[in-house]
């Protein structure tokens, strides 16, 4: 039972540190050696790492990402619209002109850094390949 304890579907549970791998990601770095850059493009990852070599290509950030964003920015803009419809006297048409640009930028900002933290989160749990078995062994419950 002690050592099931320790076991992960995935493997063991220790190999991998979650935070360090995650705050790669954020970096856009590779989660592995936080050497290497982690995307090619402004949201395509690289296929494998250029320092360490470890593979990337095989990860499922899926939706993940953008659902991370809208929650997040959710939370900031209809606050600060909130609060500055609250403070301000102006009509609304100035609220979306002030609001919409600045949701928009600030999504194309934080998505590649949250989209590097889940991949980096996935290569720290060993999941969708990165247990080193490849995608087409099915996982041990």
């Amino acid at each position: 039972m002690a050592d099931q304890a320790n076991h992960h579907r995935y493997g063991e549970k220790s190999d991998r540190q979650r935070m360090p791998a995650i705050i790669n990601g954020l970096k856009c770095r590779c989660p592995a050696c936080g050497e290497g850059r982690l995307f090619s493009r402004y949201l395509k990852t690289v296929d494998a790492c250029a320092a360490c070599g470890t593979e990337i290509h095989h990860h499922r950030a899926d939706d993940l990402p953008a659902y991370l964003v809208i929650l997040i920015l959710g939370h900031f803009m209809v606050g600060g619209y909130m609060t500055g419809a609250e403070l301000l006297d102006v009509p609304d048409w100035v609220h979306l002109a002030i609001w919409v640009p600045l949701t928009a930028i600030a999504a194309f900002a934080i998505i590649q850094p949250i989209k590097g933290a889940v991949v980096g989160l996935q290569w720290a749990l060993k999941m969708h390949g990165f247990d080193g078995k490849g995608d087409d062994q099915p996982a041990e419950y």
